[in-house]
């Protein structure tokens, strides 16, 4: 016999972990948009060289934490089966995974100011990044695994920790990148390389400090999570790489429409580039709270799926979506109502110099704020999708969507229609759009 939960248990128990982790997102989140913000204050150069630069690392490490995500959905199961070797079976191997993903990324880091150059950026914004990337690749590695245990954690349905150690290190980034990037307390002016350098103290410290939290506390510490941590288990991370892969495919898909329209923004003039970083960083910021209703999703579904309670897992599946709607519509009119005052973090407002930079962003605003509607049902569908571990229909789908669609109706409005980066922003808009529909369709189908 099924437990049939109410509507209000299960929104209850959505928000007792989409708030942790929807937290812990924004808040890791405003570690690029803290740096993109300190980037503006040093010129319109250095934001389009560094918002470029951050973005390129962001979306490496979106997709490798897309990889590591496999681990979420078989937690959650193992969870609501009560099986704790199971899931230090999946946290050692996780781990393991994360080094064998960050090595090869780092390599392309340290060379990625050279491709710059073959991707149609000018010379000036390469050289500008190269100090930037070449320090913030040592932050990947504790960034990927802090997000594997994020999800350990999550799944545990311990989330609250993980909200209050990224805001901490979130803090500290804020002060360090104003210290080292600006020269203040007695610190040297570091520029691009003191901000990437802050990220790279805050990542491990963040790392670290969770890792003590998993050795310390009481409850976390009986399931010996770091056990026999040198024991590698071939079938396991085959099994975590198999699961994961096509969500980290699909991450990728997503984010890299993103990122490769950044570049092709690039191609149309430091201006453009440089209104683009403004309104997909403040959106970036914004998506992390769908982004954590997914995770949450994704727990929920899993873990009513390991108990096998169908009616557990459409109920779970269908807050998660109509949370994600909501809270979009709330943000969506809020970019609509003031985009100036989200510019004026990054811009002198008042500067005649901005002034064009300033009014591209506004009008990206107004199409990146509808889209957002669509991106938080989409994003939450998706996790509903990870908790079923459905996974490769859905990296077909936003292949479809993100890039079939996408990328093809954004160059199409920004080059040849002419309409410049807000074709790119539309083009983003319609890609967004159908991954929505697409999504949403695949998950009545399985339900």
């Amino acid at each position: 016999m099924f437990i049939r939960p109410s509507l209000r248990s299960e929104i209850r128990a959505a928000l007792h972990l989409t708030f942790p982790l929807a937290g812990a997102q924004v808040a890791q989140a405003a570690t690029g948009f803290v740096d993109t913000v300190m980037m503006g204050w040093l010129g319109q150069d250095v934001l389009a060289a560094g918002g470029l630069s951050a973005t390129t690392f962001i979306t490496l490490l979106v997709t490798a934490s897309g990889i590591i995500t496999g681990v979420s959905p078989l937690a959650a199961e193992a969870y609501g089966v009560a099986n704790p070797k199971r899931i230090q079976q999946l946290t050692r191997n996780g781990l393991w995974l994360s080094l064998l993903l960050s090595l090869p990324i780092m390599g392309l880091l340290w060379r990625m100011d050279s491709l710059m150059g073959y991707l149609g950026q000018a010379q000036s914004v390469a050289i500008l990044a190269r100090p930037y990337l070449t320090v913030i690749l040592w932050g990947f590695f504790p960034a990927l695994a802090f997000a594997l245990l994020k999800d350990v954690v999550s799944s545990l349905s311990h989330p609250q920790p993980v909200m209050v150690i990224v805001m901490v290190g979130t803090g500290f980034n804020a002060v360090g990148n104003y210290a080292l990037g600006f020269g203040h307390f007695g610190l040297p002016a570091l520029g691009l390389t003191g901000i990437a350098l802050t990220s790279v103290i805050a990542y491990w410290a963040m790392f670290i400090a969770l890792v003590l939290y998993l050795l310390k506390q009481r409850t976390l510490k009986s399931y010996r999570l770091f056990q026999n941590l040198l024991r590698v288990e071939p079938p396991v991370l085959r099994e975590l790489f198999w699961i994961g892969l096509p969500i980290g495919v699909s991450f990728a898909l997503e984010i890299g429409l993103f990122t490769v329209t950044t570049y092709l923004m690039g191609a149309l003039g430091p201006e453009v580039l440089a209104a683009h970083q403004i309104v997909f960083q403040t959106i970036a910021v914004i998506f992390m709270v769908p982004l954590g209703m997914s995770y949450a999703t994704t727990i929920r579904v899993g873990q009513w799926n390991g108990q096998q309670n169908p009616v557990g897992v459409r109920r779970a599946a269908y807050v998660g979506m109509g949370l994600g709607g909501f809270f979009m519509i709330l943000m969506a009119l809020l970019l609509l109502l003031f985009p100036r005052s989200a510019i004026g973090l990054f811009l002198d407002l008042s500067n005649p110099n901005n002034a064009q930079v300033v009014s591209l962003a506004i009008s990206m605003f107004a199409v990146a704020a509808v889209s957002q509607i669509l991106d938080g049902v989409q994003t939450t569908a998706a996790g509903a999708l990870r908790g079923l571990k459905d996974t490769r229909v859905p990296m077909v789908l936003s292949f479809l969507a993100f890039w079939g669609v996408g990328l093809a109706s954004g160059y199409t409005l920004g080059f040849v229609v002419g309409l410049g980066g807000i074709g790119l922003w539309l083009g983003q808009a319609i890609g967004v759009g159908c991954s929505a529909i697409l999504f949403g369709w695949r998950l009545g189908r399985l339900l």
